[in-house]
């Protein structure tokens, strides 16, 4: 199943654990891999606590400097190709009795880093 996700934000964060938990409704046990197709996004299993999702924009921002970069020459967005292959595209979460076995706090974020954009989210 894929589901599309806009974001707001060059650098943005968005919870996208219903819509997985939509896509393993009725599987019985085994995992299920969230992989966005995108070489500027990243998919991660964390606390979706808004104060949090501020701290991973500005981690990222710091982390990554926004300018400096060879490939800037080509587009002007390899600070987004850089952070993305830090968080890497894919989480694989466990699924039993039809829902996604997180932990208490856990949610699957999509994280975008050349928004705005809209981007594809595939769960298999």
């Amino acid at each position: 199943m894929e589901f599309t996700v806009s974001t707001d934000a060059r650098l943005d964060v968005v919870d996208v654990t219903d819509r997985v938990a939509a896509a393993v409704a009725g599987e019985d046990e085994g995992t299920a891999t969230v992989f966005v197709d995108h070489t500027t996004a990243g998919v991660v299993v964390n606390e979706a606590e808004p104060r949090l999702l501020e701290d991973v924009r500005t981690f990222l921002s710091n982390l990554v400097p926004d300018e400096g970069w060879r490939h800037d020459e080509l587009d002007g967005n390899a600070d987004s190709h850089l952070r993305a292959m830090l968080l890497g595209p894919s989480a694989t979460v466990p699924v039993v009795d039809g829902e996604p076995a997180l932990g208490r706090w856990q949610s699957v974020l999509l994280v975008e880093c050349d928004g705005p954009r809209e981007r594809t989210v595939r769960v298999v």
